[in-house]
């Protein structure tokens, strides 16, 4: 089973849009963020987000392009200060790949937590429009098996 982690794509500065949707920059670091994993055979039962309007906008992006019914939708948390703690549990039953739509400081610490145990490490760098592949193991733990950053994706 496969986690695919995301942050979002770069939002607008805080004003005049409190919401801080999607800049075109990170629209387009997050269409061709999409592309690729479409291009590679990257599917997905599910796509997470938190809620807030850049991850949702990056979801409803990635789905489109790696599940079969284009569909995400809002999963509690999952925002930027939330404890990685119920996500990690959850993640155990999960048979299925799944995507996670996220944000700074959660990602990393989520990422930390399923790979090495504790989430006070930095494990890799959460650019936005980044995403971390992670495998479970058959001890149970999970693995990076390989991530995917906008500059690896630049025209």
């Amino acid at each position: 089973m496969k986690l695919y982690l995301i942050r979002h794509g770069e939002a607008l500065p805080r004003s005049p849009d409190s919401e801080r949707p999607l800049s075109e920059r990170g629209r387009a670091d997050v269409e061709r963020l999409a592309a690729v994993l479409a291009l590679r055979g990257v599917t997905a039962a599910h796509v997470f987000h938190s809620g807030i309007a850049r991850a949702e906008q990056t979801a409803v992006l990635v789905a489109e392009a790696v599940t079969d019914d284009g569909r995400c939708e809002a999963q509690a948390g999952l925002s930027p200060n939330d404890r990685v703690e119920a996500v990690a549990m959850e993640s155990e039953r999960w048979s299925d790949d799944m995507v996670l739509v996220g944000h700074l400081p959660f990602m990393d610490r989520l990422a930390a937590r399923l790979v090495v145990g504790h989430e006070d490490v930095t494990l890799v760098a959460f650019h936005t429009s980044s995403c971390l592949c992670l495998e479970r193991r058959d001890d149970g733990g999970w693995a990076v098996v390989w991530m995917l950053s906008p500059e690896l994706l630049a025209d």
